[in-house]
């Protein structure tokens, strides 16, 4: 809902908004960081003496990435109500001090048990900073600028996996040699949790938040720091109109969803999507690619040459970004899932194909897992995530879109947990059974995807309704 405001024009205030933004994405760095620094820390941590005196088993491997997923999982669904609760700015301060206990728990853990509790605490953060960043950010930026400051938040997360990949092979090189290794890669993400903590306290809270709590002359005093005075004033006007969508979106109630017949097929939808989404094996690859690697044939390399699946992932973002708006959303799903079909289909065969120590099979495998990588985060990655803020209708979208990622974090546990078993029972077989399922996934979308693009969300609720009666 965008009211006839007076242009935003310029002034220091823009720069506080872009300062603003560049503070909170900070938990987008963390989230992206803790999520893809076991891509390499994992190697030095299963081997005999590094997390455990024996070693550690595949199951225990997954368990390691299953257990911070399970807290993500909790945190995204608690944090939003958190935030409702004590305020958008305050979370993120309290995510910050998860992020940094997490973190250096991890780092100081004497045995396996202590670590699992701590990446627990860590998933916790992880899950918190997933719902409560975007909000934060799209509340306090104007509406010229709400989706390229909210997306900058998408393009923290894979930026903060490209880091975790880059330092990790930095350490390796450098400390290889040492005991504890994967402490220092570890140890890193402490330093962005401080950051986010002390640029937080500087930060104000959202004006949205706190006209919906009463505290309106605060609210201006926050928008006159962001905005110019003329425009400050005249928006005052559209955070109140929000606030009280705010509340009718809160209205929905559970029971409802389940009982109506053509919300609940929406639910459906929009838990297809995100459960695809992750089926994908994606993150598989973002939270193992250097044993995936290592297994290619590169050896003792994997960790350096996993960096490349940083850079293809943050440059398909930054693609993505520019062109996300200019084609149909299902397009652009059917041509992901049809790619990373493919995609698939060569890295396994390759990989069963061609005999170990084949000179040319490492390379071919690269290509095949880039272009993976490139097609899921450059398509499939994005739009998921866009639809399913786009496809719920207003009175119950916050329970909808929390049950969606709720279902996205539990499958992504899911497939952290059985992938290292996967790979050692199958090894690239693994990829064909990523090529059914992605297959099913692409029929998925052929037949239940609805089109959001160009479709105001009123216009896309009624579609809803007709289109269900219809049916």
């Amino acid at each position: 809902m965008e009211m006839d405001l007076p242009p935003l024009g310029d002034g220091a205030y823009n720069k506080r908004i872009g300062l603003v933004a560049v503070v909170a994405t900070f938990g987008g760095l963390l989230f992206g960081y803790d999520t893809g620094v076991l891509n390499g820390a994992l190697s030095f941590m299963v081997e005999p003496g590094g997390l455990s005196a024996s070693g550690l088993t595949s199951v225990q491997e997954g368990l390691i990435t299953f257990t911070l997923l399970i807290g993500a999982a909790i945190g995204a669904f608690s944090g939003g109500r958190l935030s409702d609760a004590m305020g958008r700015r305050r979370n993120i301060i309290l995510l910050a001090i998860l992020f940094f206990i997490g973190a250096v728990g991890c780092v100081v853990s004497p045995g396996y048990g202590t670590f699992l509790v701590f990446r627990f605490v860590l998933g916790l953060a992880v899950g918190g900073a997933s719902v409560t960043v975007p909000v934060y950010l799209a509340e306090v930026a104007p509406f010229e600028k709400r989706g390229s400051i909210v997306s900058r938040n998408e393009l923290m997360i894979v930026s903060g996996q490209f880091l975790a990949f880059a330092v990790n092979a930095l350490i390796a090189t450098i400390f290889g040699h040492h005991d504890g290794v994967w402490r220092y890669m570890l140890a890193v993400a402490v330093v962005p949790a401080v950051f986010l903590f002390f640029g937080m306290l500087r930060m104000p809270e959202s004006p949205r938040w706190l006209i919906a709590n009463g505290r309106d002359d605060e609210a201006l005093a926050v928008l006159l720091t962001v905005r110019s005075r003329e425009r400050a004033v005249a928006e005052m006007a559209e955070v109140r109109q929000l606030a009280e969508l705010e509340k009718v979106e809160k209205a929905g109630t559970y029971s409802e969803i389940f009982r109506t017949p053509w919300i609940r097929h929406l639910l459906f939808v929009g838990i297809g999507l995100a459960m695809y989404q992750q089926l994908t094996g994606i993150n598989s690859m973002m939270y193992y690619g250097t044993q995936v690697l290592d297994e290619a044939g590169f050896g003792s390399s994997a960790i350096t040459f996993n960096v490349f699946t940083g850079v293809i992932a943050v440059g398909a973002m930054l693609l993505a970004l520019t062109f996300i708006n200019k084609f149909n959303r299902r397009t652009l799903l059917i041509f992901g899932f049809a790619g990373t079909t493919f995609g698939h289909i060569f890295v396994g065969t390759i990989g069963l194909a061609l005999p170990e120590g084949n000179p040319v099979r490492p390379w071919l495998l690269l290509i095949g897992i880039l272009a993976f990588v490139g097609i899921v985060q450059g398509t499939i990655g994005p739009v998921v995530w866009l639809m399913i803020a786009e496809i719920f209708p207003l009175k119950w979208r916050g329970r909808m879109i929390g049950l969606a990622v709720l279902a996205l974090w539990g499958i992504n546990a899911l497939i952290s947990l059985a992938f290292p078993i996967l790979v050692e029972a199958l090894h690239f077989g693994t990829f064909l059974l990523f090529a059914v399922v992605c297959f099913l996934g692409t029929l998925f979308m052929i037949t239940s995807a609805p089109e959001t693009r160009g479709r105001t969300l009123e216009d896309l609720e009624e579609q809803f309704q007709e289109k269900y009666r219809s049916l």
